[in-house]
């Protein structure tokens, strides 16, 4: 078997990765996704991520540290799921959002635009956290509830 390696531009180099089977996106060999899940053809999964379940990494997104994306969850855009963080369910992080830390994002919850969560920030059931707004520290996001940025 001939050794493929990928740059994931995260300051390791190139290490031994593979193009996910569903989607053609690249996956570090440290990383698991498994058969079901989907890793667009733009999009990179690395470091000892794991994506699992019916869950989709679309687009730019990267997922990348111990982070896990699981159930029918979706990462998209630009965004980004690293550190500890878990997305799981249906929800959705997509723009430009961040989540990390050992941040959760689960239910059918929306982290959109700029939003960063973070930290062991929890968003979940119907809510949005969006357009720059910060979830951190002990922080819980949800219901309905909207959270976003408002310019000065």
């Amino acid at each position: 078997m001939t050794n493929i390696t990928y740059d994931f531009n995260d300051g390791n180099g190139s290490v031994p990765a593979r193009q996910h089977k569903n989607g053609c996106g690249w996956v570090a060999l440290t990383a698991q996704v498994e058969d079901s899940a989907y890793v667009g053809p733009a999009a990179r999964v690395f470091g000892d991520a794991w994506v699992c379940g019916n869950a989709w990494v679309s687009g730019d997104a990267r997922v990348s540290g111990n982070a896990m994306v699981s159930g029918h969850a979706r990462v998209s855009d630009n965004a980004r799921v690293f550190g500890n963080a878990k997305v799981c369910g249906n929800a959705m992080v997509s723009g430009n959002a961040l989540v990390f830390g050992n941040a959760w994002v689960f239910g059918t919850a929306w982290v959109y635009g700029d939003a960063c969560v973070y930290d062991d920030a929890l968003v979940y059931g119907d809510a949005c956290v969006r357009d720059g707004a910060r979830v951190y520290g002990d922080a819980r996001v949800y219901g309905d509830a909207k959270e976003q940025h408002d310019a000065d």
